[in-house]
């Protein structure tokens, strides 16, 4: 009897989480995704399955999202040289291109599709100009507080090459 009573008890607290479970998957991202997230990871993976940091293997960023629907993303690598001149209208063509490689960003307005677990940016601004005035949509998935989109988009000049970008909810 008491074992009986024991798997019953059992059977329901799991019956209890995996609905909890449930009920937090099937709600919108939206709601969860409005507030400060700090970058975990970028990972560019190529059709031959080489994986790449194109930003380093710690890099900092900051993706920002109101309740309106507009957004702002920053990436940067941690450690980037310093700019000789200290005046970044006077770098050499080798700092140039540490600057530039060296960091991502754009905002816009964006917009969640939970059924078929998408997230559409429409970049209205971004440091790689050829994004603006673009829509790019990224399937993604959210576990553990940790968002994750693949952008298929790249700034790499169409290469087979996707990326996966990994935030975490402060």
């Amino acid at each position: 009897m008491k074992s009986t009573f024991a798997l019953l008890f059992l059977f329901g607290c799991i019956s209890l989480l995996n609905a909890q479970i449930s009920k937090t998957s099937d709600e919108s991202l939206k709601q969860y995704l409005t507030g400060t997230w700090t970058l975990v990871s970028v990972t560019n993976i190529y059709p031959d399955g080489r994986k790449v940091y194109p930003y380093a293997e710690n890099p900092q960023g900051m993706l920002m999202v109101d309740e309106k629907g507009h957004y702002a993303i920053q990436i940067l690598k941690a450690i980037r040289p310093k700019v000789a001149s200290g005046d970044k209208n006077v770098c050499t063509p080798e700092e140039n291109a540490a600057l530039v490689q060296g960091s991502n960003s754009h905002f816009g307005l964006y917009s969640i599709d939970d059924k078929t677990k998408t997230i559409t940016f429409n970049i209205e601004h971004a440091s790689f100009p050829n994004w603006e005035g673009t829509q790019q949509k990224r399937s993604y998935s959210f576990v553990n507080n940790v968002l994750t989109y693949v952008v298929t988009q790249t700034t790499q000049g169409g290469q087979s090459v996707i990326a996966e970008v990994a935030w975490k909810k402060l």
